[in-house]
């Protein structure tokens, strides 16, 4: 699987991200400059890490969505490129339209940086095979406007057709006020765009790839993506 990972001023993750990717494929990403209008032929997958692009300034994201390689990352993930978005990355997303919604401020005020469980609520696309429906797994967040909001019809039209990908619960799955770090409508932790070939999610998979790191649970996302692709 040939992979890049873009890199923005502020970004943070994109060394964990290519760490994450290399175990996963055997083969180390491309890592783009934001400022490059193209992105390299022949890509299996683009990543948007997580971090702190521009400082967050304006807004998480809003920036970095208007970088010239999103136009590229646009136009490609429109012909079907797979496009994962992690934490900022997913900011990032949603502020150049490839991903509906906003991720706004934590609903406490305040930034929040520790485990969480996820409920797999839809195994069944390239990002999420590699679980069973319903599995909870544990993730890491670390955000300060990780709260994600829609209108009610984009809601409806996410839980209708199947775009939650993750969803914040308890560690027996229940989804829980108690269990929502920021707010997310719906507990909604990770959402796909209609053609499922684009996910955002603001949990880390990247940081729990190995014992080393605490676990493993986060290794599924990549083994999803060499998946996909060795059946396509």
């Amino acid at each position: 699987m040939k992979s890049a990972v873009i890199v923005f001023p502020g970004s943070n993750c994109d060394r964990d991200m290519m760490v994450a990717l290399e175990a996963a494929t055997g083969r180390a990403p491309v890592a783009v400059w934001h400022r490059e209008t193209c992105l390299p032929d022949d890509l299996d997958l683009v990543a948007l890490p997580g971090g702190f692009s521009y400082g967050d300034y304006l807004r998480s994201g809003a920036i970095a969505g208007r970088s010239p390689v999103m136009a590229d990352v646009k136009a490609r993930a429109d012909r079907g490129l797979r496009v994962l978005g992690v934490c900022n990355g997913f900011q990032v997303l949603c502020e150049a339209g490839l991903l509906p919604g906003a991720l706004m401020r934590n609903t406490g005020i305040h930034f929040v940086c520790r485990d969480v469980h996820l409920r797999v609520e839809n195994a069944r696309t390239a990002f999420t095979n590699a679980h069973t429906q319903g599995q909870v797994i544990r993730g890491h967040v670390a955000h300060h406007d990780g709260n994600y909001f829609c209108d009610d019809d984009t809601l409806t039209a996410l839980e209708d057709q199947g775009r939650v990908a993750f969803r914040y619960c308890a560690a027996d799955g229940a989804v829980t006020a108690e269990a929502n770090p920021n707010g997310s409508r719906n507990n909604i932790a990770g959402v796909l765009n209609a053609a499922g070939n684009v996910l955002g999610m603001m949990p880390h998979p990247e940081r729990l790839i190995a014992p080393e790191l605490g676990g493993t649970d986060g290794r599924g996302v990549f083994d999803s993506l060499v998946a996909a692709l060795a059946d396509a």
